[in-house]
């Protein structure tokens, strides 16, 4: 768990880990998929995103990397944006929270509207449902089960 994670709250953190749980980060390597390349090879160190091009097949090639999967081309822009010093796991944190902050599901989550949340963040990672980018998408009630498994509490 990084810095940052330890200060927001139970609901956004077990979002977060629903999150690297549905990109097949979680776990993953030894830094819980903080160094984790699409593919699954690891890289090493946190100074900048590793911009590796992979080739997934039918196609498909991508850039993501980090427990979230972020492209180089969005590393770059949330760099700058953020001001962030290095790829860490704290920035890899702070540039998920805020993507989730710009599709405006903060609130949702903190309010236990996970499958509200979900939905505004399906355009963000291709294996959430609904994400429609050609890819495997997992399915909202694996998601679910993820989420209140990691402390996530859901709405009455």
């Amino acid at each position: 768990m990084s810095a940052s994670k330890e200060t927001i709250s139970a609901n956004l953190n077990a979002f977060l880990d629903m999150i690297a749980t549905s990109e097949g980060t979680i776990n993953r390597g030894d830094q819980d998929g903080y160094n984790v390349i699409v593919g699954g090879t690891l890289f090493e160190p946190y100074t900048e995103h590793p911009n590796v091009l992979v080739d997934l097949g039918h196609g498909l090639k991508s850039t993501a990397a980090g427990r979230y999967q972020l492209l180089h081309k969005y590393w770059l822009a949330y760099r700058d944006q953020l001001a962030l010093p290095d790829f860490s796991p704290a920035s890899q944190d702070l540039i998920a929270i805020q993507q989730i902050r710009e599709r405006h599901a903060l609130v949702g989550i903190g309010a236990g509207k996970f499958d509200e949340a979900v939905a505004a963040c399906s355009n963000i990672w291709a294996s959430l449902p609904g994400a429609g980018y050609g890819q495997h998408e997992n399915t909202l009630a694996t998601l679910r089960d993820a989420y209140t498994g990691f402390g996530g509490s859901l709405a009455a």
